[in-house]
């Protein structure tokens, strides 16, 4: 397919006037194997055990008007009981770092605020917009997410990446979006932009394989992206996220104190979805992380295997603090 055509019409015709507006993204529900009574308190000496957990949270993000952001996509999970037809999907590794989009001119999150990365980390970008994760190595979210979302940029930007997965264009196919991108990067010349791998595979046999692969070298898995998909604002079913397990987000409203060896540490956290359930998270936690937990009504990631005929998270374990720049649409 001779994609020069669709490129074209890609740079000269893209106006923010076009897309429409974002949808609210619907979060996975949660919860843990004991849901935890309404009137969940924290402990009484959790300040004194644990001197950060009443540390207030900061509140100072610089936001971009509404336009700037719109729309946003998100993946739906993938089901292999959903018999896709996995040829007409284009693959790639989903990265565990902080969803950004350059907006033509600046870098913002997903729910609009700056981010402050230095300028010549953006020198020679093109001047369209660009959705992307901006990265380092797996494993490494919160390293990240300390770096570029800090109001003041220092050299540990040298190590980020911007990885460019897609371009908010409404009425352009996947396919010829991914060869926009290719040719964009390829101009930028910039060592700081890259663009994620897209790559094809044959059979569920081998996408099964493949997210093994990915998760075994720490990855979160993989996502699937169909080659005639169009941009469009909110969760798109054909946009698939397949992993190993599920996460979702919730809030910290209280902790347990540990036992034994973490004896005058944090135990449990005791936290609450968006909808209103409670249940605890004991896992997961580094020795630092138990003798500084995440402050009173921050927002963490924590991942789970399923859900019981209760809607409980089946072994919900932290995977890292959700900073309030980062947060998606709760």
């Amino acid at each position: 397919m001779n994609f020069k055509p669709f490129f074209l019409l890609l740079i000269l015709a893209i106006s923010w006037s076009t897309v429409s507006l974002a949808a609210p993204v619907t979060h996975a529900m949660s919860n843990t194997a004991e849901p935890i009574p309404s009137a969940a308190k924290p402990m009484p000496n959790v300040a004194k055990l644990m001197p950060n957990v009443n540390r207030p949270m900061p509140n100072s993000n610089k936001q971009v008007p509404e336009q700037a952001i719109t729309p946003i996509q998100t993946a739906a999970t993938y089901k292999a009981s959903d018999n896709i037809n996995i040829a007409e999907y284009f693959i790639s590794e989903k990265l565990d770092g902080v969803r950004a989009r350059w907006t033509g001119t600046q870098l913002i999150t997903r729910n609009g605020n700056v981010i402050y990365a230095p300028k010549w980390f953006t020198d020679n970008w093109p001047n369209v917009a660009l959705d992307g994760e901006l990265w380092t190595q797996r494993s490494s979210f919160e390293a990240i997410a300390s770096i570029v979302l800090s109001h003041t940029p220092d050299e540990r930007w040298r190590a980020v990446k911007m990885m460019v997965f897609d371009m908010p264009i409404s009425d352009v196919p996947f396919a010829s979006r991914v060869s926009a991108m290719e040719s964009l990067v390829r101009g930028a010349n910039s060592s700081n932009l890259a663009m994620i791998s897209q790559f094809t595979l044959s059979s569920q046999r081998l996408l099964e394989a493949k997210i093994d692969e990915v998760t075994a070298k720490g990855g979160e898995g993989l996502i699937l992206h169909h080659k005639g998909a169009f941009y469009q604002s909110g969760r798109s079913n054909q946009l698939l996220k397949a992993k190993r397990y599920s996460d979702a987000e919730a809030k910290v409203i209280g902790y347990v104190e540990g036992k034994g060896k973490f004896a005058g540490m944090l135990g449990s956290l005791i936290v609450e979805t968006p909808e209103g359930i409670q249940f605890k998270i004991g896992t997961g936690f580094s020795m630092k992380q138990r003798q500084y937990p995440p402050p009173m009504n921050s927002w963490i990631t924590f991942k789970y295997f399923g859900l019981t005929k209760k809607g409980i998270p089946r072994f919900a374990s932290f995977r890292h603090i959700r900073p309030a720049k980062d947060l998606p649409n709760l």
